[in-house]
């Protein structure tokens, strides 16, 4: 922080930015150790009376930990500034030559003049948006990274609250657009998000791959409305299936991971996958390419519950033995039959077909009936 300390006050090189003249923007930088020692995070609670008071969410610490990590790591970068609401005491004192121009009048540089924290007293300025950073920047061991702040001044809970619910009123990225994101992505990432980096990219080759079963079938936030119409699986549901299989240790897909080198056998992985839903495709054609609505099969409960399914098939089939395709497809000739795709009931469950959901209680209840089924049926091979 470029700053120099005056009792009772610091001063900090920054740039007014004029929307409205009654609230002008600041912006300044801050190293990470001094966020947190004049700005409170204000958590939103009731007092006695029942009131509301405060606006901020509760502390995440997983998600504290993960931006920690990420800020400890090598060369990291947080563009996204915090935004504070500075008491009314903060005072600022234009540079020479700094004054706004009479041309576009929309800011100048200069000094931002703001009260030290006084003991027993609340601190000058009150995080708005930017609150899980903040703490994170309290732990991290970079303690001289520069942090920029946005503010404005705003001495009552209400305009703060105000500006908070604007500022944090949008819709979380799309799942499926994150997902899709992943595999570009180099720099280190939180643990949730890099165990879907690898399905992900599993994902792009069964969709982009011409002698795959799910070529140009899966639908990603990328896909062009052209393409739309045959893109009927949804990547969200293929990513969660791969992920389970390679997640688990019974999953067949499993044993392409040398955790002790961390490395992954891809091409076995591209090779178990295309061999098994190519057999899918085969032994349900009806059923398959179809609108999940028209189809359960392509839905994100069927796709899940036949990936359970795989573990168990490809646990006993060698995708490498020269008989498999045939072999995967005389397994799955076992439970189609009692399969409810397109049409009927299924009886055991007591569900028509249309009213599978993708929710982790029906997909566990469908995954157990087909992997029932499957083994009562080989037990009664001759």
């Amino acid at each position: 922080m470029t700053a120099r300390n005056i009792a009772p006050t610091t001063e900090v090189r920054a740039l007014r930015v004029i929307q409205a003249e009654e609230y002008p923007l600041y912006v300044f930088m801050l190293r990470a150790q001094n966020v947190l020692q004049f700005a409170d995070i204000s958590r939103v609670s009731r007092d006695e009376a029942g009131k509301l008071i405060g606006y901020q969410r509760p502390r995440v610490r997983k998600h504290i930990q993960e931006i920690v990590e990420y800020l400890d790591s090598t060369s990291p970068i947080l563009p996204n500034p915090i935004i504070m609401a500075l008491s009314s005491q903060v005072r600022f004192r234009s540079t020479r030559g700094g004054n706004r121009h009479p041309d576009d009048g929309i800011c100048d540089t200069g000094r931002l003049v703001i009260p030290l924290p006084e003991q027993a007293k609340p601190k000058p300025a009150w995080i708005v948006d930017g609150q899980q950073r903040a703490l994170a920047l309290a732990k991290t061991q970079r303690q001289d990274f520069p942090v920029p702040i946005m503010a404005f001044v705003a001495e009552t809970v209400n305009l703060q609250r105000d500006q908070f619910v604007r500022i944090n009123n949008t819709k979380p990225l799309p799942r499926g657009l994150v997902t899709e994101l992943l595999p570009e992505v180099d720099s280190p990432l939180p643990p949730r998000l890099q165990i879907r980096k690898a399905p992900s990219s599993l994902c792009d080759i069964l969709n982009s791959d011409k002698s795959s079963p799910f070529f140009g079938m899966i639908k990603r936030a990328s896909t062009t409305a052209n393409k739309q119409p045959k893109a009927v699986v949804t990547d969200t549901g293929v990513v969660d299936m791969i992920q389970q299989s390679l997640m688990s240790a019974a999953g067949c897909l499993f044993p392409y991971r040398d955790l002790g080198r961390n490395e992954t056998d891809f091409d076995g992985i591209i090779q178990a996958l295309f061999l098994y839903w190519a057999a899918v495709r085969d032994t349900f054609p009806d059923a398959w390419g179809k609108p999940p609505e028209k189809s359960r099969l392509m839905h994100g409960a069927g796709i899940r519950a036949m990936g359970r399914l795989m573990d168990r098939i490809l646990g006993i089939v060698d995708p490498l033995h020269v008989q498999a395709p045939r072999l995967v497809r005389d397994h799955l000739a076992l439970v189609a039959p009692h399969c409810r795709w397109t049409s009927g009931t299924w009886e055991e469950l007591g569900h028509r077909w249309n009213e599978v959901e993708n929710t982790t209680r029906q997909v566990t209840e469908l995954s157990n009936y087909l992997i029932r089924v499957y083994q009562n049926a080989r037990r009664e091979l001759p």
